[in-house]
């Protein structure tokens, strides 16, 4: 089933309607604080994971234009059943808790396991040192402080699929060219970040009356998962944060209350470029501001993203990487705008029935590459969900995506245009379980 513009805007009148009513306080998780750190009745060895198993659909609509008419449209290539999540960690408190520590690793079919050997990768290896007031130091790969979805632990999510925003501008890939030549599939050079850095960071936790407030001061090596993907150039990536959060009612990630939240991430990366592949250094950055409340059985959310440099560019012609073109004179490979500028923001809403059930719409959107008209892409998805929570360690999601994506600058009849046409809607399923 094709959508159409009318989609999108009913989405987003619907979602503001969501707002209106639920204009009451509410709240998310501290993700900073819980990731970090134990709570005082924490065991020294806790063992922790989970498992994801997903269906997604689409109507694999071919390419309509360009050298690569007639094949698979990247953005149409999902995944049939898979097992795209299985994580087993252990975490706990040492040293009557001046020293908590976090070890986790990950397989599947996602974008960490996926790329680069081996499919298991550890993802979090981290300890944190309790011993200055007020000033926790954290060292090792963990979550690095930032967007509010990037945050969260992917068992935790509301959605099967992370926004546009998230899946391509704050979840880094990393390469060692920009594609111009093509005659090379310019495939991920590691697997990507997700939403990780390694280095040290120093947070924490403080009260104010209502109002709890947490900060974040990191440096970080720029590298994302640096075991698999290299050790940086030197300058450090800096990363800032700031929360403040006034709680209601209960605890956990479901607690009443109202969060605001502001990240700034502040680096440089290397790139070869043009036709002659000569290395150069570029400037990322990435900042962003969001709100998450919750009261009774209502929630929203929303955040903005305003990204410079390294932005993802897609592949050539929306071909699958490594495709030869239909002269045989070109392999699509992925691009990247180092030097462009990239905004984005998402509303989400939702209201839990019977206890058990939670109904949900959100609305995204991404502008990419904005420099230049004929680099602009817009990608508007409206997605309803259903979730059903069996029992604390059980979920089951069912999401709908409404997908459009388009060259504003370009004409309709423009090649970009034709291929962007036949991006589809997606229909998924997933199953989670805690353990």
């Amino acid at each position: 089933m094709r959508h159409c513009r009318r989609s999108v805007r009913a989405g987003i009148t619907i979602l503001c309607s969501i707002a209106l009513l639920c204009a009451l306080p509410a709240s998310a998780a501290n993700w900073i604080m819980f990731q970090g750190t134990e709570s005082a009745a924490a065991s020294a060895y806790r063992p922790f994971g989970f498992i994801g198993i997903g269906y997604q659909q689409t109507n694999d609509s071919r390419i309509a234009a360009g050298p690569y008419k007639g094949q698979t449209l990247r953005a149409n290539q999902i995944g049939p059943l898979q097992l795209s999540h299985a994580r087993l960690g252990l975490r706990g408190r040492l040293f009557a808790g001046k020293l908590n520590y976090l070890l986790s690793a990950l397989a599947g079919n996602n974008g960490i396991s996926d790329n680069g050997d081996p499919n298991l990768k550890l993802t979090d290896l981290s300890i944190t040192l309790n011993l200055i007031p007020h000033a926790r130091i954290r060292i090792g790969q963990f979550k690095q402080p930032g967007s509010e979805e990037g945050l969260q632990p992917a068992v935790r999510r509301d959605y099967i699929r992370p926004t546009n925003l998230s899946r391509q501008i704050t979840n880094e890939r990393f390469f060692d060219s920009d594609g111009t030549p093509k005659k090379s599939d310019n495939v991920f050079d590691g697997p990507v970040s997700g939403w990780r850095a390694t280095g040290i960071q120093v947070f924490d936790a403080f009260k104010t009356g209502a109002w709890k407030h947490t900060y974040a001061f990191m440096a970080s090596t720029g590298t994302g998962l640096a075991i698999y993907n290299g050790s940086g150039n030197g300058r450090p990536d800096w990363h800032l944060y700031w929360s403040s959060e006034r709680i209601f009612s209960g605890k956990g990630s479901s607690r009443g209350g109202l969060k605001l939240t502001g990240w700034y991430q502040d680096g440089e990366r290397e790139l070869r470029i043009g036709a002659e592949q000569k290395t150069a250094t570029f400037d990322r950055r990435r900042y962003g501001l969001g709100t998450t409340f919750r009261r009774g059985p209502w929630r929203v959310a929303g955040e903005w993203v305003k990204a410079h440099g390294m932005i993802f560019n897609g592949t050539d012609g929306g071909a699958v990487p490594g495709s030869t073109s239909n002269s045989g004179k070109e392999i699509s490979g992925f691009n990247v705008l180092p030097d462009d500028e990239a905004d984005g923001w998402y509303l989400d809403g939702g209201y839990r029935l019977f206890g058990d059930w939670e109904l949900r719409a959100r609305y995204d959107r991404l502008n990419r590459g904005t420099n230049e008209k004929g680099t602009e892409r817009r990608f508007e998805t409206f997605t309803l969900g259903i979730t059903y929570r069996h029992n604390k360690q059980v979920r089951v999601l069912t999401d709908y995506e409404f997908r459009q994506v388009e060259a504003p600058g370009l004409s309709d009849s423009a090649t970009p245009n034709r291929i962007l046409s036949k991006v589809d809607d997606v229909f998924g399923v997933k199953v989670w379980v805690k353990f």
